[in-house]
Order: structure tokens, then C-alpha cells, then sequence
């Protein structure tokens, strides 16, 4: 039954490996980015400290917002298809949880990179790239 699917959508097939294989470098590249810009306290911080860019602009603070949300929404659907596709789900995931804005996603982003494999991953790549280790409480 598979076997015929994939005969039927050969099309189909080779677009997911295509995007597989797309999603897989793009990840390589960006995720060890996005992780050495995270300062090494920031899980250690109360209160969220706000980039004072766009401040006196609210139009162009609202197309960052919007910009950034979306990129982290991206990131959140590509990690939850690399958990079955190869590459760096659950970091993935992670960024895209640190970029989206919602209720509570200091308390949810600290739990996750409070887990042990998420952790050794993200200070092992910090590590490589010459940075301290993240200190989560």
C-alpha cells in the first residue's frame, strides 16, 4: 500500500526529499547562529530586557514583531517535521519558541533548555564556537 503511494506520487516524494534535504542545511547554518547569540545568563534573568531599537518607530517595531513571529512560527513547523525528516528538531523548535512572543514563554523556553539532551546539545555547539555555557537555574 505504501509502496504504491509512493509509486503513484513520485512527485510528491521527491519534493518532500528536496525540502528534507533543504531544510537539513538550512538548519546546519542557522540554528548554531541563533544559539552563540543567546547570552550565557539569559535563563538566569527575572524580567525580560526589551532591545531599545524601534522604540520611537511604532510602525516599523510592529513589522519587526510581525516579521519575527512569523519567522519563529517557521521555525517551530520545520523542527516538528525534523523530528521524522532528518535534522535538528527539538533545537530547532527552541529557537522558534525564543523569537515567537506568547503568555508564559519565558517559563516554557527555560524549561526546555532546562532538559539534559537540550542543554548538553545547545553548550556543546556554544562550546565549539568558543562561548561559554549556558547557565539555566
Amino acid at each position: 500500500m505504501i509502496l504504491e503511494w509512493i509509486q503513484n506520487n513520485q512527485e510528491v516524494v521527491w519534493w518532500l526529499g528536496t525540502l528534507s534535504i533543504a531544510m537539513f542545511i538550512g538548519t546546519l547554518i542557522a540554528i548554531p547562529c541563533l544559539v552563540m547569540r543567546i547570552p550565557d545568563d539569559y535563563y538566569l534573568q527575572d524580567g525580560r530586557k526589551r532591545p531599545p531599537m524601534f522604540y520611537d518607530r511604532k510602525v516599523l517595531r510592529i513589522i519587526y514583531l510581525i516579521a519575527k513571529n512569523v519567522i519563529g512560527y517557521i521555525f517551530i513547523g520545520v523542527g516538528i517535521v525534523m523530528l521524522v525528516l532528518p535534522g535538528q528538531g527539538i533545537l530547532t523548535m527552541l529557537v522558534g519558541a525564543i523569537l515567537i512572543n506568547f503568555p508564559g514563554k519565558q517559563g516554557f523556553v527555560r524549561w526546555m533548555v532546562s532538559r539534559h539532551s537540550v542543554l548538553r546539545s545547545v553548550n556543546w555547539l556554544r562550546r565549539r564556537a568558543g562561548r561559554r555555557p549556558l547557565t539555566v537555574n
